[in-house]
């Protein structure tokens, strides 16, 4: 089983992910690109531009094709397409869609973590708001209307249901 989270910042996916894999001990975690990026020294602007976006997505798609089944991966090439749509970019003309897409087909589940109203009550306030917000609705469009046809055939969870419900919710999916 390899399993990917997806969804805008600050709605709890590393959480969910370090969660998941302590609930089924024969999955393992994925550290998001943000942070492997980090440890190897890339530095990021702030707010992050393209490039750091573009370099996300680049790590996302390489750790797909390359890590174990048994991985849960935090965060997917679908986020950071969301984000370069969402900051403007033209994603279908200036990006590699077909190596994320080969990098997607690589899951057996695509789990996507929205905004909902527990994640803003509950969790602890995000930055960039109104990015937040525009990257969340981009990744949900792209999920499902899949115009780049991403994710053909990849089982997709979105998981609006309350904080505690999600293990279950995803477990009761890959029984």
């Amino acid at each position: 089983m390899r399993i990917g989270v997806s969804g805008p910042h600050g709605t709890g996916k590393t959480t969910l992910v370090h969660e998941l894999c302590f609930c089924f001990t024969e999955l393992t975690p994925i550290e998001e690109p943000y942070v492997l990026l980090e440890e190897d020294g890339h530095d990021f602007e702030y707010p992050p531009s393209h490039a750091d976006y573009r370099a996300q997505l680049t790590r996302s798609i390489h750790l797909l094709t390359t890590e174990p089944d048994g991985s849960v991966f935090d965060r997917t090439p679908l986020d950071f397409l969301a984000y370069l749509s969402a900051t403007g970019l033209d994603i279908e003309s200036s990006t590699d869609t077909a190596a994320a897409r080969k990098a997607l087909a690589t899951l057996d589940l695509l789990v996507l973590v929205p905004i909902t109203p527990d994640t803003e009550r509950l969790l602890p306030p995000a930055e960039m708001l109104s990015l937040r917000h525009a990257v969340d609705d981009t990744l949900l469009e792209l999920a499902y209307t899949d115009s780049l046809d991403l994710l053909a055939n990849i089982p997709m969870l979105e998981l609006t249901v309350p904080l505690p419900d999600r293990i279950e919710t995803i477990a009761a999916m890959i029984r």
